[in-house]
């Protein structure tokens, strides 16, 4: 949910859906926050906006009440999920799967983020603690080679030095880079 709109606790949300016309008056969804807690709501009304669909939540009748569900995830329940057409996933199931480039491992898909090009970016870690990489990978069919989301792999071929083109700073990097904006600066 991006936004507050209007008085009564109504939100602008986002949507990242083929099925738009799956929300309705009654619709239950759940909530869920960055730091992982899971609220479930029934959406009172709603009516498109610009480019959000702002929905009114029972029970959420306030700015304020509004205000804590900015930033969270709206997910349908699993039961209530649309069947997908062959080859498309839902974000929820991609969330977790371990991500191989030509069979050797990158890492864990921790979120996936869309806006920023023609396919999302899967945000992937590899490692833990303090020595961990994030890598943004898009999600693009051309580089897609299996997708088992029983076993929670993915299997990709992407090109030459992409990884290398995201990835995260070393401390010499970091060192470097310190170094020349010492010299620039007048």
């Amino acid at each position: 949910m991006r936004k507050t709109q209007g008085r009564h606790g109504e939100v602008a949300v986002e949507l990242h859906t083929d099925v738009p016309d799956r929300f309705s008056v009654g619709l239950k969804l759940f909530a869920l926050a960055p730091e992982d807690s899971r609220r479930e709501l029934r959406v009172e009304e709603l009516w498109p906006h610009k480019e959000f669909l702002v929905l009114k939540f029972a029970g959420v009748d306030s700015i304020s009440e509004a205000e804590a569900l900015i930033g969270c995830e709206l997910q349908v329940p699993r039961s209530d999920r649309a069947q997908l057409e062959s080859g498309w996933n839902y974000v929820s199931d991609l969330v977790g799967c371990v991500v191989f480039d030509s069979g050797r491992e990158i890492g864990k898909i921790e979120d996936v983020q869309f806006g920023a090009g023609e396919a999302p970016l899967l945000i992937v870690v590899s490692g833990l603690g303090a020595g961990s990489k994030h890598y943004e990978v898009p999600y693009a069919e051309a580089y897609l080679k299996n997708i088992d989301l029983e076993r929670r792999q993915i299997q990709m071929q992407l090109p030459e030095g992409m990884l290398e083109l995201n990835a995260p700073l070393t401390a010499e990097e970091k060192e470097q880079q310190a170094g020349s904006k010492k010299s620039t600066k007048k």
